[in-house]
């Protein structure tokens, strides 16, 4: 069975039908869905070195689970890996989720598989699915989302009231063009709650009475959620590079921070190999390249690639160290003959995976709890310009919900004392998710364990970093559900050689 990709008008069909639902507390259980047919998967699904094998298939699930037996429904695209050890080592599925929200997992059942310690491989089937709203499973679509594919976009650094009246007039214009794009009626049932019931779902369609799953940076909010709708259907549960039980604005903001001091560590890396980059023999030397290369983008694009291009560059390569030589060989061409392909990302922001991810990602985001006031969101502007005057804005997603057609009255439950012991995996330095967010989460998951890798500054960690101490930590309670006694502390890599000169 192929999985055909589905119009984003399909959600926009719902909108009618949904609108007439009305609104209860979620059911405590989902109802019994149909098993799972599973067939060939589509292109954008790689396939696994031989004898391994992947095969997809489609759940229908209802739009809104406080109703699930009246009103519309939508599909799930799911994908599966079997496990490659004999049954007497199988430990059933391991749901995967790559981050975002809005990142596909259909194919990260594949790719996040082969890395995987092959004491997992072989123990457990690895199931991935696209989130609903997200690639196959029922894609969104915002439009022109106030003008983010706009290239070159508009300067994402406000400074004085005028800019700051723009800004916030984009936060409005996305906000409209995504209730248009995808249905007022449709949004709050695109949140993360929602997606938990999806993947309770796919376990008991797949007749499995647990599940056991594996959640990166977004995937570890989601994690949460499913523990706290369902801590008893949970197996075992590995959640790395942790989104931490904030609404989801202040957890952009500290992100900002965040990337700040992960700037800060890039410019002094870089003044170490002055030799390599040329761009200075000190930090701040580094920064005054860094800015004339953004100064110069403002006042001349290059080929539609200007301020907001470049901080989105920046903002990618800041969260893996191993983007670092890349980033500031992009610097010193710029600043050398004008050119920005070494900045330029390989796929266009424009693309429609782009696009149905930032879309996703904002109307899950806003789906999951009130956003912020629009004055909170200048005050806030300013209290990081004061930080530092050029700051990396790119990630403060969740602005465009104080602007939104739906206005959630609760935040998303995460977590329960009832479910079983969680680990917990973070980055001492990861910059995308910082690491207050691990020490937050175990909060609501007593018994929880954090394993931290020190000396690192990357995002993303089991099975990421090659780091030996993690990787079979995390195996040992994924195979043998072995809970370290204690909190487990790794030593990381530290800071990257510079690369060969390109």
């Amino acid at each position: 069975m192929s999985v055909p990709p589905r119009p984003a008008t399909l959600l926009c069909a719902l909108v009618a039908a949904a609108a007439l639902l009305p609104t209860a507390a979620p059911a405590r259980a989902t109802a019994a869905p149909r098993a799972l047919t599973f067939g060939p998967c589509p292109a954008s699904v790689p396939a696994p070195p031989t004898p391994d094998r992947v095969e997809c298939g489609r759940l229908t699930v209802p739009l809104d689970w406080r109703h699930p037996s009246s009103g519309p429904r939508i599909e799930i695209a799911v994908s599966r890996v079997p496990a490659s050890g004999t049954p007497a080592e199988r430990r059933g599925i391991l749901l995967v989720n790559p981050g975002g929200p809005g990142g596909s997992g259909l194919p990260y059942a594949v790719t996040k598989r082969a890395k995987l310690p092959e004491r997992v491989r072989r123990s457990y089937d690895v199931i991935g699915f696209d989130p609903r709203g997200v690639g196959r499973s029922t894609p969104v679509d915002c439009g022109a989302m106030g003008g983010l594919f706009t290239g070159p976009g508009a300067d994402p650094v406000p400074v004085g009231p005028r800019a700051e009246r723009a800004y916030l007039t984009s936060q409005r214009r996305m906000a409209d063009d995504c209730a248009t794009g995808a249905g007022t009626a449709v949004l709050p049932y695109l949140s993360t709650e929602q997606t938990a019931y999806d993947m309770d779902a796919i376990r008991a369609a797949l007749g499995e009475p647990r599940t056991s799953f594996l959640g990166v940076s977004y995937g570890t909010y989601l994690g949460a959620a499913y523990a706290a709708r369902f801590p008893h259907r949970v197996r075992r549960m590995v959640l790395d590079s942790v989104v931490g039980p904030w609404d989801w604005y202040d957890f952009d903001v500290l992100q900002s921070r965040a990337l700040l001091r992960a700037r800060d560590t890039f410019l002094t890396w870089t003044a170490a190999h002055e030799e390599r980059f040329g761009l200075g023999g000190d930090a701040d030397a580094v920064r005054r390249s860094h800015l004339r290369v953004r100064q110069g983008l403002a006042a001349r694009p290059v080929n539609g690639f200007g301020p907001a291009e470049f901080d989105r560059a920046v903002y990618r390569a800041l969260g893996r160290t191993e983007r670092w030589t890349g980033l500031a060989d992009g610097l010193r061409t710029y600043l050398t003959d004008g050119g920005v392909a070494g900045l330029r990302p390989a796929s266009a922001f424009d693309s429609p995976e782009s696009r149905n991810y930032e879309a996703a990602n904002r109307i899950v985001k806003c789906a999951d709890g009130p956003g912020p006031a629009p004055r909170e969101i200048v005050a806030e502007i300013r209290r990081i310009r004061r930080l530092d005057p050029h700051p990396i804005l790119t990630g403060l997603e969740a602005s465009a919900c104080a602007y939104w057609h739906h206005r959630p009255d609760r935040r998303t439950p995460l977590g329960s004392p009832a479910a079983p012991p969680v680990l917990l995996v973070a980055s001492a330095h990861d910059p995308v998710t910082p690491i207050e967010g691990a020490r937050r989460l175990r909060e609501v998951l007593p018994g929880s364990r954090l394993v931290t890798l020190d000396h690192d500054f990357s995002h993303g960690v089991f099975a990421s970093r090659g780091n030996a101490c993690v990787d079979g930590a995390v195996a040992a309670y994924l195979v043998d559900g072995t809970v370290p006694g204690s909190d487990v502390r790794c030593d990381g890599p530290g800071l990257p050689e510079a690369g060969d000169m390109h």
